[in-house]
């Protein structure tokens, strides 16, 4: 941490003292990992990673539906929903007007993100266009647009992407344009390799998720740090990768325990949740390096995949074929039910807005005379609504009451 911050990256032996010993090299570990690493905001609470200060940040549709719970984001909520709603037209059905309002909504935390973070965020594309190689070409170059009329230049913006066959072609098509991709829900060496080969800019391997995928069909408890499925998984990749020059870089994801952290310093990048950055945080003790991209470990030999080896090494993979559709139907659910909130929202907005145009149509077509008010006799209607309507029980009807 301390060589890192000298403006050469290093130090001579005039240069030290023992306030150095006592304060730099007695960081938590969080301060540490940073120094070898780049962290990552694994959260779309605003909030969180204004406390963290990552340099970039990662959301996807679950991280999204999490934050739009917090009431201090509804109004982000509600501004997605109008400006969709003026794209759309009035006449436009609500679920067109939510399938636009998501990717505003993307957007928009995004932006949010980005007034914090010095880097880049993590903006996700349907999972449900996954097997679909041009629609996740289209909505991807959507979202870069959307980026753009907010002021936002693409350097910014990673577009994840499902590591499926389709999802990794698309991307190969969006890097040769410029924009930026991040592989997501990533298992397995195959999806790394053909990742790679495509030249995306950065691969998201979830360790945590492989984890659970072994202790499920072991039965085992738990793995010493070193023995984790996921952090054995991402070692492999990373050594791989750095070994044969791909550019691609390495950002583990999904991390169940600070362990698994701890056995990848040294990783390109790493998204890591609020909850275990506050636990880094709070954790002292020297960090060591364990992944070097300047001195990898000895790896196998170079392979190259088209479309049938690709599917032929996922399918004698069974935890990374379940965990990659788990994780799409995952993804997917989560987009369905913010999709649902958001109609409801939009119901409730645009609800009271059309109520009150047609109690304004109701006053103009009782109030004969045109004195701001209605009479029981100008009224139109019956007496029991008068009744109901009239609170106060003056016998007039104010455009308040109706």
């Amino acid at each position: 941490f301390f060589f890192k911050q000298k403006t050469a990256y290093e130090i001579t032996y005039g240069d030290w003292s023992s306030d150095v010993c006592s304060s730099d090299l007695m960081a938590n570990l969080l301060d540490q990992l940073a120094a070898m690493t780049v962290v990552v905001a694994d959260t779309g609470d605003i909030d969180a990673i204004r406390q963290f200060t990552p340099r970039d940040a990662t959301t996807n549709p679950s991280l999204i539906l999490a934050a739009a719970q917090i009431p201090s984001y509804q109004n982000l909520i509600d501004s997605a929903l109008q400006e969709s709603r003026e794209v759309c037209g009035k006449g436009a059905p609500a679920e067109e007007v939510v399938r636009e309002a998501l990717d505003e909504i993307c957007v928009i935390f995004g932006r949010e993100i980005l007034k914090i973070v010095p880097g880049r965020v993590s903006t996700e594309v349907d999972a449900r266009l996954s097997f679909d190689t041009e629609a996740t070409i289209t909505k991807a170059r959507k979202l870069i647009g959307l980026y753009r009329q907010a002021g936002v230049s693409r350097d910014r913006v990673l577009i994840k992407i499902a590591s499926t066959w389709e999802g990794i072609k698309a991307a190969e098509v969006l890097e040769k344009e410029g924009i930026h991709c991040n592989l997501t829900l990533l298992f397995s060496f195959a999806q790394a390799v053909a990742a790679a080969e495509a030249g995306v800019t950065l691969i998201s391997p979830f360790v945590g998720r492989i984890l659970d995928w072994f202790k499920k069909h072991t039965g085992r408890d738990s793995y010493p740090g070193p023995e984790d499925p996921g952090v054995v998984s991402v070692t492999q990749i990373f050594n791989y990768f750095k070994t044969y020059g791909y550019k691609t870089e390495v950002m583990g994801a999904s991390f169940r325990n600070i362990e698994e952290i701890i056995e990848l310093a040294g990783c390109d990048l790493l998204t890591i949740s609020p909850a275990l950055l506050d636990q880094l945080r709070s954790t002292d003790g020297e960090l060591q390096r364990r992944l070097n991209a300047f001195d990898p470990a000895p790896t196998e030999q170079q392979i190259h995949l088209d479309r049938a080896g690709f599917e032929a090494m996922m399918a004698q993979d069974a935890m990374a074929t379940e965990k990659l559709d788990e994780g799409i139907r995952g993804f997917s659910k989560a987009i369905e039910t913010l999709e649902a909130q958001l109609a409801h929202r939009l119901g409730e907005l645009e609800g009271a807005s059309a109520f009150q145009h047609a109690a304004q149509e109701i006053f103009l077509l009782n109030d004969l005379d045109g004195d701001g008010c209605i009479t029981r006799e100008e009224w139109l209607g019956s007496d029991a609504v008068f009744d109901a309507l009239d609170t106060d029980h003056d016998g007039r009807l104010l455009p308040a009451d109706v």
